[in-house]
């Protein structure tokens, strides 16, 4: 190990930096572009008639759908109107 790094010389400290850089990008950034994607999809994919909760916990039955608002319905004649990207997650028959 000691004559490679000798051979680099100079090169080495670079060749640490980019080391680290590939470390982080598998470590950190990455993981963190599949969960974006995974959540543009679900927002992508909602539909009228799903059960949803949004970021501030707020429990639902989607009533009308656009391209940047959701309207829900949390109880009888009661409908909020959310930012599309405020809905979290969309709750299946099992977790509810």
């Amino acid at each position: 190990m000691q004559d490679l790094i000798a051979k680099l010389g100079p090169y080495s400290s670079i060749l640490w930096l980019v080391v680290i850089f590939a470390i982080f990008y598998f470590i950190l950034i990455r993981p963190q572009q599949q969960q974006q994607k995974k959540r543009r999809e679900m927002l992508s994919a909602l539909q009228k008639g799903d059960r949803v909760v949004s970021i501030g916990g707020i429990h639902g039955v989607i009533k009308e759908l656009t391209d940047d608002t959701v309207t829900l319905r949390v109880a009888d004649n009661v409908n909020i109107k959310f930012a599309r990207g405020g809905v979290e997650r969309v709750v299946t028959d099992g977790e509810e």
